[in-house]
């Protein structure tokens, strides 16, 4: 009753909260997300030290950690709602600059070809790599235009995660970067004036020439493929937890869900790319065939890619209970474990990489018997005491049984851990 009657007494004074539209709400999307942000971090580091609680909940310790919980929960929603609609603006605006960027390669390239035909004349060979790169810019801007919504040109890169997909980004690059040389071959091919020259550049296109740009191709292409299965049947076994995020960051390349860097992908994407530049040098340097990569060279990004897939069935994992005790502070006496009581759940992997926000911390429940119970936000400075990766801290409600009932946890990626049964007394 004290916790309902001072989230009422809160309704009135947060009245220009979520879809307010009195004239004092942030106008755009990026705007409205960071003052939610802002609003969110002063209250929750109110609360955590003992600042705004109403003199209703104020003489219990259990109310008013209810009543917190509950009010940073609505407000973590509101935050998660500014942050979904600035991604989505965010995408939007994506397609425009990655036709930009597109177009400033182009311009690069022509700058590029320029400066390098000062005191050896222009050829057909400068002529042809424009072309190709007019060609490809035009192809990227339209998929850029019928996928504005998606990021524009990135829109293939971009997983159902919401984040820039590793293994695609680098497959790609490849596709791209074959795709241009072809074009290229086929510029000079359409200039080509003897038979002998014509003969020469079809053979530039044999495998022989270009077995090793092929098998690295036709190797990073399957990565990605296969990585996006691997994921999506360990995400529907519960041996992978998966959270969406607001949005696509170029960080995303190299770092996990939660933001650490990692090994596999940092390698995966150096090692591809120092491939692909030094095939863009031989096809500048070498025209009239496609790229000879060395197989030296081709066998080391064979060796990344299988250190990338490596590591993709290596990450995650199922959360899981290892105990459950009963919560003492300091001056209680040892006693069984009674409703009312809170309990202490040790394990790991409770808070799933990425999950580390509010509102997805408000969505872990604890199943005790056959009670629900969602697990309370404790604030402190700059964060959360609870719920944590390894602990999590949930009082035993009153609808509890007496006798022997299991716990579970529900993490917010919806995947549960193991039973672990525990004993509650009268």
């Amino acid at each position: 009753m004290a916790v309902q009657e001072a989230g009422q007494g809160g309704a009135v004074t947060g009245a220009h909260g979520g879809g307010c539209t009195c004239g004092d709400c942030p106008h755009g999307a990026r705007a409205g997300h960071r003052r939610a942000v802002a609003a969110f971090v002063s209250k929750r580091d109110g609360f955590a030290a003992g600042e705004g609680l109403p003199p209703a909940v104020a003489h219990s310790v259990s109310a008013s950690r209810q009543w917190v919980s509950e009010e940073l929960t609505q407000s973590a929603e509101h935050v998660a709602e500014r942050g979904r609609a600035e991604g989505e603006a965010w995408l939007a605006r994506l397609w425009w600059r990655t036709a930009c960027v597109v177009w400033g390669l182009v311009v690069a390239l022509l700058l590029a070809q320029a400066l390098t035909a000062v005191g050896t004349g222009w050829t057909a060979a400068r002529t042809a790599g424009l072309l190709a790169a007019v060609l490809t810019g035009g192809a990227l801007t339209s998929a850029s235009w019928f996928h504005r919504a998606r990021g524009g040109a990135l829109a293939p890169v971009i997983g159902e995660d919401n984040r820039l997909s590793t293994s695609r980004a680098v497959a790609g690059a490849w596709v791209l970067f074959v795709a241009y040389a072809v074009l290229v071959l086929v510029g000079r091919l359409a200039a080509a004036s003897g038979s002998a020259e014509r003969d020469a550049l079809i053979a530039g296109l044999e495998l022989g020439r270009g077995a090793g740009v092929v098998t690295v191709l036709a190797v990073v292409c399957a990565i990605a493929v296969l990585v996006r299965r691997v994921v999506g049947v360990r995400v529907l076994g519960q041996r992978l937890q998966k959270v969406r995020a607001h949005r696509p960051r170029a960080a995303d390349l190299l770092t996990d869900d939660a933001g650490r860097g990692t090994f596999a992908d940092i390698q995966y994407v150096v090692i591809g790319g120092v491939a692909l530049l030094f095939a863009a040098v031989r096809l500048a340097r070498r025209p009239d065939q496609l790229p000879d990569l060395p197989w030296g060279l081709a066998v080391v990004v064979l060796i990344s890619a299988a250190t990338y897939l490596a590591g993709k069935y290596a990450e995650g994992g199922r959360p899981v209970i290892l105990s459950v005790v009963r919560s003492r502070e300091a001056g209680d006496l040892d006693a069984p474990i009674r409703t009312g009581d809170d309990i202490e759940i040790r394990g790991a992997g409770f808070v799933p990489p990425g999950a580390q926000g509010a509102d997805r911390l408000s969505r872990m429940v604890v199943r005790i018997g056959a009670v629900h119970v969602h697990v309370p936000l404790v604030p402190v400075r700059g964060g959360f005491s609870n719920p944590g990766d390894a602990v999590l801290t949930v009082p035993v409600p009153a609808d509890v049984e007496p006798g022997r009932v299991d716990v579970q946890v529900v993490t917010a990626a919806g995947v549960e851990t193991n039973r672990y049964g525990i004993d509650v007394t009268e």
